[in-house]
């Protein structure tokens, strides 16, 4: 069996170095590791202006969100990390109930929270949970933008509306 931490570890530092680089200084910090972001302190006058996209490879951004308080942020996807194996697609992330890649019914999943570990966490389990993802994150009071297969959108409460 092999444990990847790696996911879990960026966004563990990004929070680490977010608070260490808050209480050093003084002033408001918004640290990006790998697109695991990590807001602390007073924002700027219209918050921290981050753009969200479904490959993180391309620069072209589908919205932009502005974080106006000490956070987290985080992504998880489909759309990268694929390969063909027995004659199908699959990507990195599994269905710890079934062993196998999980059913991709959201390319993107982009979840706010009051840590990056939490909203890291929260975004590969929406991928996981596919079509249940917004009730779950709704019933845990998790704002999130779920971007299906088909590019629909779907935004749970708390997200901001533009």
């Amino acid at each position: 069996m092999h444990l990847d931490l790696g996911a879990t570890a960026k966004a563990l530092a990004a929070d680490r170095a977010a608070r260490r680089i808050h209480a050093a200084l003084g002033c408001g910090v918004l640290v990006n590791l790998g697109g695991d972001l990590s807001a602390q302190g007073p924002t700027p006058a219209g918050g921290w202006q981050v753009a969200l996209g479904d490959d993180h490879a391309d620069a072209r951004s589908d919205t932009t969100v502005a974080l106006s308080r000490s956070l987290g942020l985080a992504s998880s996807g489909t759309t990268r990390r694929r390969w063909r194996r027995g004659g199908r697609t699959v990507h990195h992330i599994v269905d710890p109930r079934t062993g196998d890649v999980a059913q991709t019914r959201w390319r993107t999943v982009t979840v706010a929270a009051k840590s990056t570990v939490d909203a890291n966490t929260a975004s590969t389990a929406a991928i996981v949970l596919g079509a249940e993802a917004p009730a779950w994150l709704a019933n845990r009071r998790l704002p999130a933008r779920l971007v299906g297969v088909g590019g629909d959108v779907v935004t749970t409460t708390g997200w901001p509306a533009t």
